[in-house]
Order: structure tokens, then sequence, then C-alpha cells
């Protein structure tokens, strides 16, 4: 915007200028002309006033050191001063007239004066360069007053888009804070009133998504809260049981079950999910947890992780549910005893393949499983990459392959 208000100042100021400065240097020229040709003139009509007295030669030599040559042409035919053609100009001069007439390199001013012998001619010729005389100079000045102004518009006009830019500027990186999820980011009020007019209304933009994800996390916070019901239902069911050792699984199994529980309440509650955590030390954790499940079902599980600390840039809990997401898939549609690999590069890459069917065409959409689940494992990965500025990748082919790219923290959280 600032080069297109630059380029515009400097258009209208051009056109202004033009109007402006070309009929003032024609004006210059017509004036520089005009005072040579008086001048000329002048002279000779002072030549022409000694016509006839013996100082008319004295008056011709004092003529000649002046910027115009002067030539008098005497009833006799002879000549006085400096050397000229007796042309047709002089002829009508002779006559009793006073001309004006164009000469080679110039103009010639003549003038006549009757004498007793007959009538005398005085010639006085203007070069070309006595009638533009000082225009040159005057015209360099004209085009540096007129390079002037347009660099000052210019400048002016910067100073003007400038203010008008720079509040626009910072309502734009108000506006990619926002995107990031600093919903804490606000736009100055600076500007014309129009751009307050728009920061004033992303402000208010941003304080309304805060207030309706605020209402999001404590909604929710009750939904999850209210899983804990049944779950103390549950509880009292599996402590009812007559086998302890089967009472005590299913407790440990409820426990873990209210511990998630418990931290989707908390996440909900969080404010912001600018957390880091070591992705090592949780893919581990979680493939011991379902490694015991996998030995249950007769399944092969082959672990190449790479050592820590891989900080990455989202929390521990949200990465631990993007890792169960994806051995959950394939405990949950593979059947029992297909054998699955989990990789985790020091990229950080973190890769579950299994030998599985593979995913239905319509695997990463929301909601949409086909196979009669509620369709949110995939998604909830991808959510937890993206957020992690990294991606999620469905590797086509015989079983399924699943690449999760994580972006790497600076330092742990």
């Amino acid at each position: 915007m600032r080069r297109w208000l630059a380029l515009l100042a400097a258009a209208i100021t051009s056109l202004v200028l033009i109007a402006l400065l070309v009929p003032m240097a024609l004006l210059i020229r017509s004036v520089a002309e005009n005072g040579a040709m008086s001048r000329a003139t002048a002279t000779a009509e002072s030549v022409a006033v000694a016509a006839g007295s013996p100082a008319l030669s004295l008056t011709v030599e004092q003529a000649r050191g002046g910027p115009f040559p002067v030539t008098v042409f005497l009833p006799g035919g002879g000549v006085l001063g400096a050397a000229a053609a007796r042309a047709d100009a002089v002829r009508l001069a002779a006559t009793g007239r006073s001309v004006t007439a164009h000469a080679a390199g110039g103009r010639a001013v003549l003038s006549s004066a009757l004498t007793p012998e007959g009538t005398v001619v005085v010639r006085v010729f203007v070069s070309d360069a006595e009638l533009t005389r000082g225009v040159r100079e005057a015209w360099l000045g004209l085009a540096s007053l007129g390079l002037l102004l347009v660099a000052l518009g210019i400048v002016l006009a910067d100073r003007l888009a400038l203010a008008i830019t720079r509040p626009i500027g910072a309502m734009a990186q108000v506006s990619h804070r926002l995107a990031g999820g600093d919903l804490t980011a606000r736009a100055a009020l600076d500007g014309p009133p129009e751009v307050r007019s728009v920061a004033l209304a992303l402000n208010h933009l941003a304080g309304r998504i805060d207030d309706l994800l605020a209402a999001e996390r404590e909604s929710v916070a009750d939904l999850s809260h209210r899983l804990r019901t049944p779950l103390t239902g549950l509880r009292l069911d599996a402590e009812s049981l007559a086998d302890p050792a089967e009472a005590a699984r299913i407790a440990a199994r409820i426990d873990e079950l209210q511990r998630a529980v418990t931290r989707v309440i908390t996440e909900a509650r969080q404010r912001s999910n600018e957390q880091s955590c070591d992705a090592a030390e949780v893919v581990a954790e979680r493939a011991a947890f379902w490694s015991v499940l996998a030995e249950d079902q007769g399944r092969e599980m082959r672990l190449d992780l790479a050592k820590g600390p891989l900080p990455v840039r989202v929390g521990a809990a949200e990465l631990g549910a993007c890792v169960d997401a994806l051995l959950g898939n394939v405990f949950a549609h593979t059947p029992e005893g297909v054998a699955l690999a989990v990789r985790l590069t020091p990229g950080v890459r973190l890769v579950v393949a299994d030998e599985g069917p593979g995913f239905p065409a319509q695997a990463l959409e929301r909601g949409r499983s086909g196979a009669g689940s509620t369709g949110l494992g995939l998604d909830i990965a991808r959510r937890t990459a993206e957020s992690a500025g990294g991606a999620l990748e469905l590797s086509p082919g015989p079983g399924a392959t699943v690449t999760v790219t994580l972006s790497p923290a600076l330092a742990l959280s």
C-alpha cells in the first residue's frame, strides 16, 4: 500500500508540475527573446541617431565591443562595422521602415535614418545564443524544483501511508497470534478512525472467541465430570465380585479410566496448550501400557524407540492420548494375533504400523470410522500433531501405517 500511495502521489504531483512548469518554461524563453530583441533595437536606434554626423564611426566602434554585431550601410554603398550582405531586408529598411528579419544563426534588427546624402540603414545582429541567454539555467532550476517537489510529495505520501499501514500491520500480527492460540492478543487503537474501528472490532471478536472457548472448556469439563457417577457404580460392582483377583484387575482398569477422566477435566479447563514434554518418555510409557494387552492377545509388538530426551511442543497428556488413539485403533480394528510395530526416530517421527486390513477411505474424516467406532481416534492424533507444528500421514499398502511428525521444542516445560 505504501508503494502504491507513493506512486499515486508522484503521478499527481508530476501532472500538476507539468501543467505549471511547462507554461512557465515557455514564458521564460519568450521573456529572454523579447529582452534580447529590445536591447538590440535600442542599440540600433542609438547608432541611427548618430547617422550623418562625424561621430557615426566612433559610435559604431563603441558598439563593436557590445554583445550585438553592428553594421551600417551608407547611401553610397559603403559599409561600417561588421561585414554583412546587403539583403532584401536591408533594401526594405532603406525605404524608411524598421525591420526585424530572420538571419543565419539568429535575427537581424534594422533601423534607418535620413541624412543629406541619403538613407543610412543600421543592422544589429542578435545570435541564437543571445536570444536564449539564461534560459537553460532557468529551465534547470525549474526542473530541479520540480524533482524536489515530487520527492517531497512522495515523502509526505509515505508518511501518511505509514500512519495507515503500521496499525494495519499490527492488526495482522494480532490476528496471527490469535490464530496461533494466543487469545490475550489485542490490537492497539491507533491510526485513522476507520482503522481504529477495525481494531476495535478485532478486539471484540477476540474477546468473543475467548468467551466461547471458555464456555466450551467448561462444557467439556461438565460432560467429563458426569462420567464419574457411572464409574463409581462400576467400582462398587467390581468390589462385589467373588474373585478377588478379578476384582483387583477390574478395579485397576477403573482407576486408569478415572485418571483419564480427571486429565480430561483438567486439560479442558486449561487456558493454553503451550506445553512441552519428552516424546521418548511418553511413547515408551504408553507402549509399555499397551504391551500388556498385546501379550494377552498374542500379538508381536516390535518397539524401536529413540533415546530421549526428545522435547516436543505438546503436553504429555495430549501426546499420550495421541499414542493411545493410534495403538487403540490397532487393537480395536485388527484381529487378535496381528503383529504391530512402534518406531520413534530422533526426527521426531512416530510410526505405528500393523499387518491388518488397512484403513477405509474415510479414515481421516472426523466422526466417520467405517468400523463401528466413533471415528475420532485418528482425528485426535491429527489435531495433536498439528497443534505441535507437525502433521499426520497415512501410508497406502498392505496393513496400516500411521506417521505422526512433531515439531521439536527448545526445552521441556
